[in-house]
């Protein structure tokens, strides 16, 4: 294996970690407008991710980083391509971080109000806008033999971009409800669980749609259909599962099952995208290959010194930070966060 396949293999574990452990957190700050009925629900919700949300977001960031170290061409062109959308993306996770830490400032209903509505716009825009952006690039773009990249607003919203957002919205919702019922105590765990239930048969036919539009719009089934295809048809096989460990209250594999469909329909983009980084809607000559928006051959193997010495820091850290924080939120405790 080559440097830059490896940098982008781990560019997409990088992504696709972040949709897992970013996924329930959002799913979490939907249900408080959703899930919660009163004031003390919503300091609940917030506190069942209020030690690791921060944590979680590094994921992105970190993919990011590689990216434009790993990849420029890549970076460049995808965010420069992407300028509104990302812009709107991190506008939302700056508006959802500052309301994590502002909300309990000040005792007033208007201050409340308004960082609750930051929590929630800030956790249902942007997997609906990751959704878009991977599902823009698996669907193609146009994008030059300069490696630029020229979309207009039907480019990059569409009926299948679309759907790829509402998707992610949907089973980062439903990840996000299996969580709280591992997270929390009483009725609000088994609210959490009738609402999974609930939630189940849409989540499931928003995921078909999808499906059945990426055969339709993309290429990605009939290229890479001997990996893709087992993929699909093993998250179809969890996800019926699902509905047994839900209806009989079995919270762990519950939890285990949404974040693992998660996985697969995420690495799925990346594994659809291979070799290409980004696919050129005008033209197969057009796509920009992992090879040719890689950096050098010495950057690329400095990165992956420092990536060997500091991944296993990185991961322990998130699972002792994990363990310490294993205890359900009840009512009965002070919720300081």
């Amino acid at each position: 294996m080559q440097l830059s396949e490896l940098w982008f293999l781990l560019i997409g574990v990088l992504f696709v970690g972040f949709m897992f452990l970013q996924g329930f957190d959002f799913g979490v700050g939907m249900s408080t407008r959703f899930l919660a009925k009163n004031d003390l629900d919503r300091r609940m919700l917030n506190q069942t991710i209020g030690p690791t949300w921060a944590a979680n977001e590094v994921w992105l960031v970190t993919a990011l980083g590689a990216m434009f170290a790993a990849f420029p061409h890549w970076y460049a062109t995808l965010l420069s391509g992407y300028y509104m959308l990302v812009s709107v993306l991190l506008l939302a996770l700056i508006a959802r971080g500052v309301a994590f830490e502002f909300r309990e400032k000040v005792e007033s209903e208007r201050w409340v109000k308004t960082w609750d509505w930051s929590i929630f716009l800030g956790s249902i825009l942007p997997p609906f806008l990751l959704g878009m952006l991977f599902t823009g690039l698996i669907h193609g773009l146009p994008i030059d033999a300069d490696m630029n990249m020229y979309a207009g607003f039907l480019d990059i919203v569409n009926v299948y971009t679309v759907v790829g957002g509402l998707t992610f919205v949907a089973l980062s919702y439903l990840h996000g409800l299996t969580f709280i019922s591992l997270k929390t105590t009483g009725e609000l765990r088994e609210r959490a669980r009738k609402e999974a239930l609930k939630w189940y048969v849409m989540t499931g036919m928003m995921t078909l749609l999808f499906t059945i539009l990426t055969t339709v719009h993309t290429e990605v089934f009939s290229t890479k259909g001997s990996i893709l295809i087992p993929m699909y048809i093993l998250a179809g096989i969890l996800y019926g599962v699902l509905f047994l460990q839900l209806r009989n209250r079995k919270e762990g594999f519950s939890f285990t099952i949404t974040g693992i469909i998660l996985i697969l329909i995420t690495a799925s983009f990346f594994i659809g995208l291979f070799p290409n980084v980004m696919i050129s809607s005008l033209g197969a000559a057009q796509n920009i290959l992992i090879y040719d928006a890689a950096s050098g051959s010495y950057s690329l193997r400095v990165m992956t010194i420092v990536a060997a010495t500091m991944l296993p820091v990185v991961l322990g850290y998130t699972f002792w930070t994990y363990y310490v924080f294993r205890k359900r939120v009840s009512k009965k405790e002070h919720l300081d966060y």
